[in-house]
């Protein structure tokens, strides 16, 4: 391994390799509940060529790679589970290019949400893309690998990975290809009419290849923005709600919220639209038109539910893009534990996921927040439980680990899908798939990845005991 070490030093610079002690414990762990286990190197890549030659080195060696972002995943889809080396992609954070027309910007694999925000709002104010409700330093190559969603799912099309137009991904063996437009013509402007390669990408835990480019839709940003809450008491009346709101097509964002406290919350439910135009008079009509068709329901006839006043110190809170809200729970119990997970559901199966929620997170006497937003429409919902705990709890966090077990189980058992699933997840999921499908995913990745080195022990049979 020594020689390995050399090599690696060599590929990146000294000051972007370490196998220091302090290194390895960061980089065996994230803030989620899965089990730490150490690398015995990490590197930082500073261009596709380092990514290149770590690759055609760990793939001569058959050392195990496991690509990394901004490391909030939080369920341990970039802890190394067979140690080798931890390949944190943060120096290549570049902005390579924004098309105001045709509305894309290509950003290197380790950019992250919050520069392109920052960037789009200096260079390119008129365009802005879809945000999840995360911290900024989460990368968009990340995000949109866990089939991650944001504040433009709902009225621009859905799951960040069906935004992505275009990628450059290192194959585990050092070769680099291109997907989509940019792989015929200099343009990254779509995924169509080639065979759309990049789906063997996306939702592989990286166990396939290395991100180092991509492209993504930009959207116009209006001038205006606002917000209506509609509080119910019945969760049964949710999905009336949101096939009310989506079949007028004028919102933005439309997302759920349930949560205990404060306390005259507890047993209410908040539906939160957010409303943009570029004018008053367009605003006026959008908010008009979705109060209208709520007003209709039997529940808003019936006084069990209706808007929610708010001032304008509290609209800010709602319209926070990403939510800061969440970040802000994330640490509620005071002990830098924190488990973000959930499901991709249809929407008719929501009241049933709240309720199973709530008696999972009382039954194992656990801190946790209840949400979901729309996708596409609402062709399907991002469902998801929040569970803060302390690690400085011993009991406390085997009643987290409880809680998350009996999320992912309730999920697939109620017709959903746990999303970004950790490994026990990964098992649930394997269990119940179609055995040919999983053979086919195991032929894909056998073509790309020969000798098994990209990110071992995910999207794999009992592969790994934890």
């Amino acid at each position: 391994m020594s020689s390995v070490r050399e090599r690696l030093a060599q590929i990146v610079g000294k000051s972007y390799f370490s196998d220091a002690p302090e290194e390895r414990f960061i980089y065996s762990r994230d803030p989620g509940l899965q089990k730490p286990h150490a690398p015995d190197f990490v590197v930082m890549p500073g261009s596709v060529e380092e990514v290149q030659e770590i690759l055609r080195l760990a793939n001569a060696e058959k050392i195990p790679v496991v690509p990394m972002g901004g490391g909030l995943v939080l369920s341990g889809l970039t802890i190394p589970l067979r140690g080798g080396i931890v390949l944190d992609m943060k120096r290549m954070n570049r902005m390579l290019e924004v098309n105001e027309t045709s509305r894309y910007a290509v950003v290197e694999g380790g950019a992250s949400q919050g520069m392109l925000k920052a960037y789009l709002e200096k260079h390119h104010p008129a365009l802005k893309h879809s945000l999840p409700d995360a911290p900024p330093i989460a990368t968009i190559a990340g995000n949109v690998a866990i089939h991650g969603s944001g504040h433009l799912s709902q009225s621009e099309g859905g799951f960040h990975s069906e935004m992505v137009t275009g990628l450059e991904v290192v194959l585990p063996t050092g070769e680099v290809v291109k997907l989509g437009s940019c792989s015929t013509v200099p343009g990254w402007f779509s995924r169509a009419p080639l065979p759309d390669l990049v789906g063997l990408f996306l939702g592989w835990n990286g166990t396939t290849g290395i991100i180092t480019k991509i492209g993504v839709k930009l959207f116009p940003k209006p001038r205006l923005e606002d917000v209506l809450v509609f509080m119910t008491e019945d969760i049964e009346t949710i999905p009336d709600i949101i096939t009310r709101v989506t079949a007028t097509e004028l919102a933005e964002d439309l997302t759920l919220s349930i949560a205990p406290k404060p306390d005259w919350l507890r047993g209410f439910q908040l539906t939160i639209i957010n409303v943009v135009a570029n004018s008053e008079s367009e605003m006026k009509f959008r908010k008009r038109v979705i109060i209208g068709t709520l007003s209709e329901g039997a529940y808003f006839h019936n006084k069990e539910a209706g808007f929610l006043p708010l001032p304008p110190n509290m609209k800010s809170t709602f319209m926070d893009a990403p939510q800061k809200i969440l970040s802000s729970f994330a640490d509620v119990m005071k002990g830098g534990g924190f488990e973000y997970v959930g499901s991709i559901m249809p929407v008719e199966k929501l009241p049933e996921a709240c309720l199973a929620g709530v008696d999972i997170a009382e039954r194992n006497d656990v801190a946790y927040s209840l949400g979901a937003r729309v996708i596409g429409r609402g062709h399907c919902i991002m469902f998801f439980n929040a569970y803060p705990f302390n690690r400085a709890d011993p009991d406390n966090m085997t009643r987290a680990a409880r809680a998350l077990e009996d999320t992912n189980e309730v999920a697939l058992r109620i017709g959903g899908i746990p999303w970004k699933a950790e490994y026990s997840a990964q098992q649930q999921i394997l269990k119940q798939m179609d055995p040919n499908t999983y053979r086919l995913m195991e032929r894909i990745k056998k073509v790309l990845d020969p000798n098994g080195i990209m990110n071992p022990g995910n999207w794999e049979v009992e592969a790994y005991g934890i």
